[in-house]
């Protein structure tokens, strides 16, 4: 039985401010609606991603800018960066693990630059939508047998 992820939803405290930066990342709009008082709900889906994420008025009762960790995958993190960069988005610098794994919480380990090798899951980039729920990029050409 095959278990996929379809949705994440997002705590955003102002819904027209959160869906005007996911156009400005140029993702897809796959539904805005309101169904009575109260209740919106906003989907978009990432370039090439099978989950959407979706945000709105009566969705969740998450607090805003509490989703941390939530990441994306490209085939290289210099490029993506800078195309986030020239849509206006304002992105950390790419940086890796001083342990060459993972990341640690925060920001402690990090070291600037893409890891030395370009290993596969060894570098990464963040940013923050307009609520502080901070997003991942995570670079992977190759990925591990099963994956």
């Amino acid at each position: 039985m095959d278990f996929k992820l379809e949705v994440v939803v997002v705590p955003v405290a102002d819904v027209d401010k959160a869906k005007a930066f996911y156009q400005q990342l140029r993702w897809r709009e796959d539904a805005d609606f309101t169904v009575g008082d109260g209740f919106r709900v906003v989907q978009f889906t990432p370039p090439g991603s099978e989950c959407s994420i979706i945000f709105g008025t009566g969705v969740t009762n998450g607090e805003p800018g509490s989703l941390q960790g939530l990441q994306l995958t490209v085939k290289d993190v210099v490029a993506a960066r800078e195309h986030l960069l020239g849509l206006g988005i304002e992105v950390s610098g790419v940086w890796h693990d001083a342990d060459g794994v993972f990341h640690h919480a925060g920001t402690a380990n990090r070291v600037d630059g893409p890891d030395a090798d370009r290993r596969d899951y060894g570098s990464w980039l963040s940013f923050e939508d307009p609520d502080g729920n901070g997003w991942f990029l995570q670079e992977i050409v190759n990925r591990a047998p099963g994956r």
